[in-house]
């Protein structure tokens, strides 16, 4: 399958501002490229790339005072096939993860984990094997969680979502990882493309997607609380504790977005 993607993203600088951005795809996904994943800049501006601790590319900008758009369109092959289902085996004691992993069982900026521990362990905790026990959250978190971007909020963390009851994807992403990492099961923060292919044309507009990778069985497996089932064509931007470690765009100063658009299509 051959997936087309990029995006339009806008903003308005009331004087000269760098910033840094997360609009390429991950590294991993290179090798599926088979158009430049290059991002353009109207007025050009010169940019520089680097690397992340999260294995991230990060790309830095001096942006002038007025207005600029950052652009991108590249085609991508993907499997084609849904988001892999985890074996059911038991889970990993924490004595039997690699260090790498364990940066993902502890709090974070919005998955504040340590509030929600109690509640965990009370509804999650006699639930035997690994997956049975993520899917059982997903549920859960699916159910809790009402869709609605008007009511989209930059600083709601896990714990406020299972007060509100509401949120984005980024907030059906932190509370399933918040309530996995509660009950040991080291879980991280994912963003990225996500189109409509082989399910219902979404009415709203394009956005970016926001979901978790779980690590069972020796590798992560992707999860996806807010449509709770797999889904075809992800593409991988950035992964983190939480949203805070992907931003899309950091400014140093005043930066308004005055443009944006995504775009995930099934090329054909």
């Amino acid at each position: 399958m051959l997936i087309e993607a990029g995006f339009d993203i806008g903003f308005e600088c009331p004087l000269p501002t760098p910033m840094l951005l997360q609009l390429n795809i991950h590294p991993s996904r290179d090798a599926d490229l088979l158009t430049p994943d290059r991002i353009r800049s109207d007025p050009p501006l010169p940019t520089r790339d680097y690397l992340d601790h999260f294995g991230n590319r990060v790309t830095r900008v001096e942006v002038p005072a007025g207005r600029v758009t950052f652009s991108n369109r590249f085609v991508i092959q993907d499997s084609g096939e849904p988001d892999a289902i985890p074996p059911d085996t038991e889970q990993t004691p924490v004595a039997g993860l690699p260090d790498e992993v364990l940066l993902y069982l502890v709090s974070s900026r919005y998955c504040d984990s340590d509030k929600l521990a109690d509640f965990a362990w009370a509804q999650f905790g006699t639930i035997l094997g690994a997956w049975r026990r993520v899917q059982a959250i997903c549920d859960f978190v699916h159910a809790k969680i009402r869709f609605n971007y008007l009511e989209a909020r930059s600083t709601r963390c896990a714990s406020d979502s299972m007060q509100e009851g509401v949120g984005v994807c980024r907030d059906f992403a932190h509370l399933a990882i918040a309530l996995c990492r509660c009950m040991n099961i080291p879980a991280r923060y994912c963003t990225g493309y996500l189109g409509d292919i082989g399910v219902p044309v979404d009415v709203n507009p394009g956005d970016f997607s926001a979901w978790s990778e779980v690590f069972i069985d020796g590798r992560w497996y992707t999860i996806d609380a807010r449509h709770n089932h797999p889904r075809i064509g992800r593409i991988v931007m950035g992964r983190g504790r939480d949203a805070a470690d992907v931003a899309m765009s950091t400014a140093f100063g005043v930066a308004k977005l005055v443009k944006f658009e995504v775009v995930t299509d099934e090329k054909a």
